[in-house]
């Protein structure tokens, strides 16, 4: 049986679940007893992360998009393949 610290554990997932081609998934960050959604669309490889706060984060996981508004400014983080434009 193998241990892992927590405090040295970047993210836990929490739920994962698939909708209309998007991959949602929820995560705990331990070091900082944050949570996060991470919104990955395989067709394009596009992956969408924000924070949300914790006791919000089932809804988050639900509602991802519904939550992208409720912050001026969410922290996100983009990870995209570059798609080229057909002219």
């Amino acid at each position: 049986m193998s241990t892992t610290n927590a405090a040295t554990t970047t993210r836990c997932e929490l739920a994962t679940r698939v909708n209309g081609g998007l991959e949602i998934t929820l995560f705990w960050h331990p070091r900082d007893n944050s949570t996060s959604v991470e919104i990955h669309q395989a067709l394009t490889g596009d992956t969408i992360s924000v924070r949300v706060p914790s006791d919000r984060a089932l809804d988050a996981f639900h509602h991802p998009f519904a939550h992208l508004e409720d912050r001026p400014e969410p922290t996100l983080t983009w990870s995209m393949n570059p798609v080229r434009n057909p002219r």
